[in-house]
């Protein structure tokens, strides 16, 4: 995508690379400064997990563009969470962690809401949210530690345990929604935006 803009993306996620850079946007990447955690644990409990995933992408952004290296930048903060009967789920710790997570989403739809925001000098300039349904098979313990041999420690990279452009798909029974929002970027949105601010 042909673009005057520098984008700066917030995110250590292989993922959210991937997708802008097989987009053809103009961008480089690096780490957000903020504390997620200690962040997410403050406004999870009292806020709709659309204003979560929000606040989140714009603490990530904002703490990029406020530093002087990407102060003149535009700088793309994202966060994507899993909501399943009133909860919001973190990313699993440990492949034992994974396992009761799957087993809790298995047979169930959950929601895969991301917040994507986009800073400049600390302030935002845009944001949005975006939810995608996703529905896992009904899975046995048998099957379920047959996929957690298979996937190994890069489970624990998604939220959800399941990569959709990778082994996903051997859990996954379907989805309706944006395809690029369960890999953990609401793409289309983000390239309309970018596409009317060249």
């Amino acid at each position: 995508m042909i673009t005057h803009r520098t984008y700066i993306l917030a995110s250590s996620s292989s993922s959210r690379y991937n997708i802008l850079k097989s987009a053809g946007l103009k961008f480089k990447k690096t780490k957000p400064l903020c504390n997620e955690e200690e962040i997410k644990n403050k406004i999870s409990k009292k806020n709709k997990p659309s204003f979560v995933a929000k606040k989140l992408s714009f603490e990530k952004a904002k703490s990029v563009s406020e530093t002087k290296k990407y102060n003149n930048d535009y700088v793309i903060g994202c966060d994507t969470l899993i909501y399943l009967n009133k909860t919001i789920f973190n990313k699993a710790k440990s492949i034992k962690e994974a396992r009761t997570k799957i087993k809790k989403l298995s047979g169930k739809k959950h929601k895969i809401i991301s917040g994507v925001t986009i800073c400049r000098k600390g302030k935002k300039v845009w944001q949005c949210s975006s939810t995608t349904d996703v529905v896992i098979r009904k899975i046995n313990e048998h099957q379920i530690n047959k996929y957690l041999k298979q996937t190994g420690p890069q489970v624990l990279n998604s939220v959800g345990c399941y990569q959709i452009e990778s082994l996903g798909p051997i859990i996954i029974e379907d989805i309706k929604g944006d395809f690029f929002n369960v890999m953990g970027l609401p793409l289309f949105k983000l390239l309309k935006y970018v596409s009317k601010n060249k």
